[in-house]
């Protein structure tokens, strides 16, 4: 990965900075990403670092597992991929406001994405906020991680198309359960927390799902002191 790389949308002076860990496909979509945000938010006190990975299964799994659709399987690449933000992006980020303390870190990403933001929140606290748009809680042990891992974060917000738990593969046929069950975790653990679904599979609106997250995360966790 490359910080060079990274594509800024919206506000470039704002203090709320969202990054976004993404595709070629997520990349075609963030103008209108930005756009939903600004529409839902009624401002542009934002700005989102789309930050492009270059092995998806490798760079965003926490860890390794067999494939479960094709024969890529998953990698182990998270921690690299969080360390690289916060060491590197981070800081490049932030080097243009003249307020370091004013800054606030959010982070949001879709599908795999999704996963990486709920996972990066139980490793550091540096984000106020995450928002995953239909992550990838199927993923092998997920569940399991997120019962015994503290969030270390206020706001989370997560959403499932409503068709995507009607999937012949057995394994991501559990994502509507795991998601309640991720919904239900959260909460228990006084994370300020909601879920909310969406009409049809996990293709569709995939911009426009995620700039609905990172909207939720400004209207909540914008209004609260640093």
């Amino acid at each position: 990965m490359d910080k060079n790389r990274i594509r800024l949308y919206g506000n470039q002076s704002s203090v709320n900075i969202v990054i976004q860990t993404v595709d070629d496909h997520d990349i075609s979509e963030m103008e209108n990403e930005a756009a939903e945000v600004r529409r839902i938010t009624g401002g542009d006190d934002f700005m989102i670092a789309a930050l492009p990975v270059d092995d998806w299964n490798m760079d965003l799994s926490p860890w390794e597992a067999p494939p479960v659709f094709g024969k890529e399987g998953f990698g182990s690449g998270a921690s690299d991929t969080l360390s690289f933000i916060t060491d590197a992006v981070i800081p490049f980020l932030g080097s243009e406001h003249s307020d370091p303390a004013s800054r606030k870190f959010y982070i949001a990403g879709y599908s795999l994405a999704g996963l990486f933001a709920l996972w990066a929140v139980c490793q550091t606290d540096i984000f106020s906020g995450a928002a995953a748009a239909s992550p990838s809680v199927w993923f092998p042990g997920w569940i399991e991680y997120s019962e015994k891992n503290m969030i270390k974060t206020h706001s989370v917000y997560m959403s499932l198309g409503d068709r995507e738990e009607k999937t012949k593969n057995q394994i991501m046929a559990k994502v509507g359960d795991c998601i309640r069950r991720e919904e239900e975790i959260f909460k228990e653990k006084g994370i300020n927390t909601v879920l909310e679904w969406n009409k049809g599979n996990h293709f569709k609106d995939s911009g426009l799902r995620t700039a609905a997250g990172i909207a939720w995360l400004l209207n909540n966790e914008g209004k609260r002191d640093v």
